[in-house]
């Protein structure tokens, strides 16, 4: 049903801009035919209307893969360095808020262990709304942070990491079938904020699959029902995504490519400090406005990098 959903709203989509493309060139003959140069202005804005669209909808034909049009899990992992790599997995978080907000997608943090003084150590959000993986998939990776340090009192210059996890959202047992004898089910009490009850009882789920070692948890739910049923939800995703990533490794194999994801190899910088850039090191893309890059301007380096995977 949520496929032929889908399906039903690509072809309204399409139905209704050839029909705004007919209604515009009938009213383009109408302004010719009466010499009425009153329209033009109206006109002019409405040509720039649909090919805004069309562009729109043909950078989707970019996101031909099996899972694009589903969510996305999003995870982000502080590197080492302590308070400074915690906040650098802080403000990627915002990022990622921020561009989902700004894309009208939905998102809930599932997961999240806050950083001893600032920042946090970890967390995971699942990004609701069509496309959301097939945009997000090219941000999984280490990115390099290099600034003056706000918690440093000689206001040196500090390079940061963090890793940054995207996995798609399993819809169905059809993806991924688990077999319960490979679970381990773990109950414990909630950490994070939420009052008394969070405290007091063990509400909290942590999902580990035996066979991978893949471990997936939930507290932000008060029923640990709930939280057992988001953790599966997570520990899918997770099986999804390692499938997914051994396919990628044995094509990268044959094609003779190397491939890893190791904490050396960073997919961008951004740097804020002596000079402002942010860079992507797979495509070249780059560009001085790195506020509006942290403040969710992502789309350019996101489709530079659907562009260099179609063109390769």
């Amino acid at each position: 049903m949520r496929q032929i959903s889908h399906l039903k709203g690509v072809v309204t989509t399409w139905r209704d801009l050839d029909k705004k493309v007919t209604d515009l060139a009938t009213l383009t003959d109408l302004s010719l035919a009466e010499e009425d140069r009153s329209l033009e202005e109206e006109i002019s804005h409405e040509i720039e209307s649909v090919e805004h669209s069309l562009e729109a909808l043909e950078f989707q034909l970019h996101l031909g893969g099996k899972y694009d049009p589903r969510g996305a899990m999003l995870a982000v992992h502080a590197g080492a360095g302590g308070t400074e790599s915690q906040d650098w997995a802080q403000m990627l978080l915002r990022m990622y808020l921020r561009w989902a907000e700004q894309h009208g997608y939905h998102t809930e943090v599932i997961e999240s262990s806050p950083g001893e003084e600032a920042g946090i150590k970890s967390t995971l959000i699942e990004i609701e709304g069509d496309y959301a993986y097939g945009y997000l998939k090219g941000e999984r990776g280490v990115h390099r942070l290099v600034r003056i340090s706000p918690f440093d009192a000689s206001h040196s210059r500090h390079t940061s990491f963090a890793l940054v996890e995207i996995m798609p959202v399993v819809e169905s047992e059809v993806d991924i079938t688990i077999n319960p004898d490979d679970l381990k089910v773990e109950a414990f009490r909630s950490s994070g904020p939420g009052g008394q009850h969070m405290q007091k009882t063990s509400s909290a789920v942590r999902l580990t699959h035996l066979p991978t070692g893949l471990v997936a948890s939930c507290q932000n739910e008060r029923s640990q029902f709930r939280n057992k049923e988001t953790a599966m939800r997570v520990l899918r995703s997770r099986l999804l995504e390692l499938e997914l990533e051994k396919k990628a490794t044995e094509q990268a194999r044959l094609k003779g490519e190397y491939v890893t994801a190791e904490w050396g190899n960073q997919i961008r910088s951004y740097v804020l400090h002596p000079y402002k850039q942010v860079r992507d090191h797979r495509t070249g893309y780059e560009t001085s406005d790195s506020s509006a890059v942290l403040d969710g301007g992502l789309d350019e380096l996101l489709k530079a990098y659907l562009r260099s995977k179609i063109q390769g």
